[in-house]
């Protein structure tokens, strides 16, 4: 069974996540606390680990605060640009890599759990 971290919605809520938004929360990952970028886009939410592929840093200015620029996502520290897909550089230092995208389900009763793309269930 692969590990995952559970948030409640009135967790991703206390943070306003609304439509178009961008936010982040602390979850455990593999065994590992982690910050996890969420977007959410109409009824969809995407999460990626809150890391640059540049230099490993995080991607918000403050915790949980994002640089956005035409509707992409805008590291703080080097000032890559992702799209908010699949979460690829298009502009910047590490053009052509990607955010580590995690896998999202919702149970019945809107807890979200976070899986890696290399887990199992």
């Amino acid at each position: 069974m692969a590990e995952t971290e559970s948030v409640s919605s009135s967790l991703i809520q206390r943070f306003g996540l609304q439509d178009d938004d961008i936010s982040a929360v602390d979850a455990v990952i593999d065994g590992e606390s982690e910050s996890v970028i969420l977007y959410r886009q109409g009824l969809q939410v995407r999460a990626w680990l809150n890391i640059c592929p540049h230099a490993g840093r995080r991607l918000d200015y403050a915790p949980g605060r994002f640089l956005r620029d035409q509707g992409h996502l805008v590291c703080a520290a080097h000032g890559a640009s992702f799209e908010l897909n699949e979460g690829r550089c298009i502009a910047g230092p590490c053009c052509g890599a990607q955010l580590r995208m995690l896998r999202v389900d919702e149970s019945a009763d809107g807890t979200l759990g976070f899986h890696t793309a290399t887990s199992s269930d």
